[in-house]
């Protein structure tokens, strides 16, 4: 046999263990009460196979003991005159008239055999002396009415040997042995009495056995069964159904049982989808949410993040479900968010609230945490993660900020300057000349215009941010145009630069506001005349665009035709990186570049009133060459100015 290592032993040993743990309660104390009767009736079977036996053996030992002092009492007189032959001749009658007797031979006093049956004959002479020696206690002769018994086994059976002293009166003449065969009477009772026993003994196992059958069939495995079918339901499997053809009270309960899952499953189809709809609803509610969302369970993994938290934190197309949050996120975040979040999950707290910057270009975020209970409020199921992207609110607070100081800065310079000099001319009139007195009033009053210019444009501003409702009617592009160089035509003039216009011939009319189309040109033509030296070009130019897009009615496979305007100089230009500020509130060019000063809020003026106007303006320059400004404005919608741009556009052609 293979002995069985450590590993195949543990294995079995803990196969086993699961198997047993797989029975119920009662099949574990039915297999225990049969055990115990079990052992019980062995016990009881192989008592009373041992009295049977111990009481054959003593009868075989009665018997043999009452036949050895039978003959003992016959053959000492015998041995005593040392008649021989007779002696022979008596035992060899009695051992012929016994079947029971095995052998019989006499031993002298030193335990010599002289004399056996069948060993040896009487009558053979010297035949009737053995050369063999008893080895027998050595006070048997002081009991001759308690002879020497015991028993041994041979090839042909037990045996019972008697070994009986013989005595004439007080002298030893030696021993007297005889094997006697068992009683055949007594075995075959013994042996009747064992059967009977061992069919006793196994009928009571086979109705055991029978019993613990039936019980599994009838009432374990039903039992067994409908346990498994109550789980199944309590897990949410409403199909399951127990087939078993059984009768009695036991079959009217799996009947019960199968018509409850019924039920129970017509119940769950028809609430199903209801309950789709609602699960559809809180899904699109959370995915529509302007702010992240995240679901957490107890362990800190993610559950659910909406499409906000996924581009918020640059998860588009990863799974996230059952990963730990704190390894999503950067490094940074994940070290200030580990300490509220593990108070969170060990219930120190209920919410916690969060802002950091993270990512490039730098995005401020505010994450609120709140702790998910159960209805009594104890068993932490989840915490819910708002996310809020703060990054517009903190750029325009700080961008107010900024106005707040640079409208203060603006405002301050001016005021002290026309402060001082008024002052001054206020404390000392009589001790200034005229033309002292001349050139401080002229300052307080440059002073001035740069004041009003400066509180004109920020009420600009103020009034491009606010809630008002502009009105926007068919306009003449070209008139507003035409206006505004012959406001800066004299100022051409004067400073050696040379204005063009280049307009193209019955432009269309387009949809804005006049007054604000003014105040665009305006500025855009007046920083052109401010940058650009003596001798230098402002050249302005409005086209349909794009150049040769004939207008289609419902024609929706080439772009829609606007009006292009572009101021063009040829000053000093702007460099590149100014060229992504130009637009910002406050921003100087001149600063860096340029010589001239200005309130550094025109520009952001123009894109204000374009903004309004559905359109945005565009600039390319390059230092020491020249800056060219665009935009594009929609056409009024009317069959008469499609019909005049067509004609525009064939001209052109």
């Amino acid at each position: 046999m293979i002995p069985l290592t450590t590993t195949a032993r543990r294995s079995l040993l803990e196969a086993i263990t699961h198997w047993w743990g797989e029975f119920s309660l009662q099949t574990k104390l039915l297999a225990a009460a049969t055990l115990v009767v079990s052992l019980l009736m062995t016990g009881l079977t192989f008592f009373s196979l041992n009295g049977i036996q111990q009481e054959a053996r003593m009868g075989d030992t009665r018997y043999a003991r009452d036949l050895g002092l039978l003959l003992a009492s016959n053959v000492v007189p015998l041995a005593a005159q040392g008649h021989d032959r007779e002696l022979a001749r008596v035992t060899e009658d009695f051992w012929r008239t016994s079947r029971s007797l095995r052998y019989i031979f006499y031993a002298d006093p030193e335990g010599v055999i002289y004399l056996g049956i069948p060993i040896s004959r009487a009558d053979s002479g010297s035949d009737l002396l053995l050369n063999r020696r008893l080895e027998l206690p050595s006070d048997l002769q002081q009991r001759p009415q308690n002879p020497l018994i015991r028993q041994h086994l041979t090839p042909d059976g037990l045996v019972t040997d008697v070994f009986v002293p013989m005595l004439d009166g007080d002298r030893y003449l030696g021993v007297m042995a005889l094997g006697v065969n068992p009683n055949e009477a007594g075995l075959a009772s013994a042996a009747l009495t064992r059967d009977v026993t061992v069919a006793v003994f196994v009928s009571i196992w086979v109705l055991v056995i029978l019993g613990a059958v039936f019980n599994a069939l009838t009432i374990t495995r039903p039992v067994k069964e409908l346990l498994k079918g109550v789980r199944a339901v309590a897990e949410g499997e409403f199909g399951t159904r127990i087939a078993l053809p059984m009768g009695g009270e036991l079959g009217e309960l799996l009947t019960g049982f199968n018509n409850m899952a019924t039920r129970l499953q017509a119940y769950d189809a028809a609430n199903i989808e209801e309950l789709t709809a609602a699960q559809i609803k809180q899904q699109s509610l959370i995915a529509t949410m302007a702010d992240g969302a995240l679901l957490l369970d107890k362990s800190g993994n993610v559950v659910l993040s909406n499409p906000t938290a996924r581009r918020l934190f640059r998860w588009e197309g990863r799974n996230l479900e059952n990963v730990e949050l704190l390894r999503l996120l950067p490094d940074s975040l994940s070290m200030e968010l580990q300490e509220p979040l593990e108070q969170m999950l060990c219930g120190k707290r209920d919410n916690a609230e969060l802002r950091c910057a993270m990512g490039e270009p730098a995005r401020t975020l505010r994450l609120v945490l709140q702790a998910v209970r159960d209805g009594s409020g104890e068993s932490l199921k989840g915490i819910a993660v708002t996310v809020q992207d703060l990054t517009r609110e903190v750029e325009l607070n700080a961008a107010q900020s900024r106005f707040i100081s640079n409208v203060s800065h603006e405002l301050r310079t001016p005021l002290f300057n026309i402060k001082s000099y008024v002052e001054t001319l206020h404390d000392m009139w009589e001790d200034l000349n005229d033309e002292q007195r001349q050139e401080f009033l002229f300052t307080a009053n440059s002073e001035t215009d740069r004041l009003t210019r400066l509180v004109n444009d920020v009420l600009d501003l103020s009034r491009l941010e606010s809630d008002r409702v502009w009105s926007f009617e068919p306009m003449e592009l070209d008139t507003a145009i035409e206006q505004t160089l012959r406001s800066y035509r004299l100022n051409a003039q004067d400073k050696g630069v040379a204005l063009e216009l280049d307009l193209a011939v019955g432009l269309p009319r387009v949809r804005g506001n006049y007054d604000m189309m003014l105040q665009v040109f305006d500025n855009l033509v007046g920083n052109a005349l401010k940058f650009t030296a003596p001798g230098g070009m402002v050249h302005l130019r409005a086209y349909p665009w794009p150049d040769t897009c004939p207008v289609v009615q419902g024609d929706n496979s080439s772009p829609l035709p606007r009006i292009r305007v572009e101021i063009a100089d040829s000053g000093s230009g702007i460099g590149e990186d100014d060229c992504r500020q130009v637009f910002e509130r406050f921003f100087r060019v001149e600063n860096a570049v340029h010589t001239e000063a200005g309130t550094g809020l025109g520009l952001s003026i123009v894109r204000g009133i374009l903004d309004k106007h559905g359109t945005q303006a565009k600039i390319v320059s390059e230092l020491g060459t020249g800056t060219t400004f665009w935009f594009e404005l929609p056409l009024e919608q009317s069959d008469g100015d499609e019909v005049m741009l067509s004609k525009i556009n064939k001209n052109l052609a």
